[in-house]
């Protein structure tokens, strides 16, 4: 049966190769310099199914056992739209069309000959071809590393935060959160990323497969589900219990905003690195400490983009621009360091009065 599937599956992917993608491809003049058009195509498929697994599986566990209860879905809607555009639209053609030309021709790799380029570990050490699992391990260990740190960076550089922020702002955190982003802040992480899998030698691919495993797991992680992974597990694995908390509104007792728990995968790396956090009540999501990124609540598909790209850029036109540290943004979007005293006061942030409260909170099981 599982043949069956997978020769259906590789069919399919030829199918649609052949037929819609190659001709783009052809007539754009880019075939020589990105994957073929069955990879592509695969990459198109993997974002359905992706999409399937969500609405099917994800998303009916936050009606049987959900964190926060809601009168509606009022702001978590935007939220789907966001993901379907971006995993059939907008990420594959930015992937196929832009990342992977450019990358491809100045790194001189040609998808004719092979997926693994001269200098890439799979090809200095041949032996990893014959040992799937054991490449697998070592490239998703550095490919969760490297996001973990990516992601403390973006949470104290006022430009990348400026853009993160986004997805931090949604006050009703849902299965579909996870591609809630900035497009600019995306590119930029996907530049990082990709950058681990050609050190690697992952092929176009594999990297789809490896993404779709990634995204499905921060899909869970995002899900607004009272689910823990327990004492030693949750040492190990991010759960939606333990990324909820970095999604966490201000409290008065954390003035610095989501310090914890930026584990993509694994939550061993908040361990070692010591910015892990357990045993703690369900607590409310938002960024309603920040007016000027709590705004994004009340924006459409397109004016969520705009407000964050305003913050960028008041961001990256700004001396305190590279300064690491929490900030604010002022009415013209401007960063504010939460520690920087102003007309000789602390800045303090007062969270706005949630008028969405939900349904009274479950207590949080121990992680």
């Amino acid at each position: 049966m599982l043949s069956e599937i997978v020769t259906l599956w590789e069919q399919c992917s030829i199918w649609l190769g052949q037929h819609a993608v190659l001709p783009i491809l052809n007539f754009l003049h880019i075939t020589k310099y990105t994957d073929t058009s069955t990879e592509i195509a695969t990459t198109l498929m993997v974002g359905i199914l992706q999409l399937v697994i969500i609405g099917c599986l994800f998303r009916p566990l936050e009606n049987l056992i959900p964190a926060e209860k809601w009168d509606n879905r009022r702001y978590a809607r935007i939220d789907f739209h966001l993901t379907w555009l971006m995993l059939v639209g907008l990420f594959p053609l930015f992937a196929f069309l832009i990342m992977t030309p450019i990358i491809n021709y100045f790194s001189g790799i040609s998808p004719t000959v092979g997926d693994d380029s001269i200098w890439s570990m799979k090809a200095q050490f041949p032996w990893l071809k014959n040992h799937s699992w054991v490449f697998f391990i070592l490239y998703y260990l550095t490919y969760d590393l490297v996001y973990y740190w990516m992601h403390r960076i973006q949470h104290v550089l006022p430009w990348w935060w400026a853009m993160h922020s986004f997805h931090h702002s949604q006050r009703q955190m849902s299965c579909w959160t996870n591609d809630r982003t900035n497009y600019l802040d995306g590119m930029a992480q996907s530049f990082v990323l990709a950058g681990v899998g050609i050190f690697w030698g992952v092929s176009g691919e594999e990297f789809a497969w490896l993404m779709l495993l990634g995204e499905l797991v921060q899909n869970f992680s995002h899900a607004n589900a009272r689910i823990g992974f327990g004492p030693t597990v949750g040492k190990i694995f991010v759960s939606p219990e333990f990324h909820r908390l970095h999604h966490m509104d201000f409290v008065p007792e954390r003035p610095t905003l989501h310090n914890c728990n930026f584990g993509q995968v694994f939550a061993i790396w908040d361990v070692i690195f010591k910015t892990a956090l357990y045993n703690e009540p369900i607590h409310l999501t938002g960024v309603t400490g920040d007016k000027m990124v709590d705004i994004d609540n009340d924006r459409g598909i397109i004016g969520v983009q705009v407000e964050s790209l305003k913050r960028f850029w008041g961001s990256v036109t700004c001396v305190d621009d590279w300064r690491l540290g929490g900030v604010v943004f002022s009415k013209n979007y401007r960063p504010i360091h939460m520690k920087k005293p102003v007309n000789g006061q602390q800045q303090v942030l007062k969270p706005h009065v949630r008028t969405d409260a939900p349904l009274p909170i479950h207590k949080s099981s121990k992680d």
